[in-house]
């Protein structure tokens, strides 16, 4: 053998090796999928803070519904036709001020509701990356994948059911959370 097939012998398992890197790299990486919105959903604390945000919603929903009620026995009211001008005119002005106080209630707890879920919102994915963060180095995962929903962004167009990761996660975070 002379020097040159001596080099392409010794260059070729280095090169191949080289290249097999990558392949060697991807055997490693191991990605799995969880889908957030059920880990809220069916988690012991998730049900408890959304059964909490209906509350608090269904709370000012009652009050609107009572301001709408006063609004309709005054908008009734005014239809009165033995009413005088100056009462007509002051049952007017009452009217207005209640639709008026009405609408800024509307939007003040409009405001507070949505304050409310976005805080528990940011609140339950720091929560929820713990419990990920557990579970995946646990398992030895790389990444684990948000599978969105159709109301939100679809990410995970297909996965395999044996790399979700949704029951442990709920498990842990339920764990984390007690």
């Amino acid at each position: 053998m002379n020097v040159r097939t001596w080099i392409v012998a010794g260059a070729v398992p280095v090169v191949l090796a080289w290249l097999a890197q990558p392949v060697q790299a991807a055997d490693r990486i191991k990605v799995a999928m969880m889908d957030q919105q059920q880990v809220v959903e069916r988690s012991v604390a998730g049900k408890r803070a959304l059964e909490d945000l209906k509350s608090y919603s269904t709370t000012r929903q009652k009050i609107i519904d009572s301001d709408d009620q006063e609004l309709k026995e005054l908008e009734k009211a005014l239809q009165d036709s033995a009413l005088t001008e100056e009462v007509r005119k002051e049952k007017q002005e009452q009217f207005r001020a209640k639709l008026e106080a009405y609408q800024r209630r509307i939007q003040d707890f409009n405001r507070e509701v949505q304050e409310k879920q976005k805080g528990m919102v940011l609140d339950f994915a720091q929560r929820i990356h713990a419990a990920v963060s557990a579970v995946a180095q646990k398992e030895g995962y790389t990444a684990v994948i948000d599978r969105g929903s159709e109301s939100t962004v679809k990410i995970v167009v297909y996965g395999h059911p044996s790399v979700d990761l949704t029951e442990q996660i709920v498990k842990e975070f339920d764990r984390q959370n007690k």
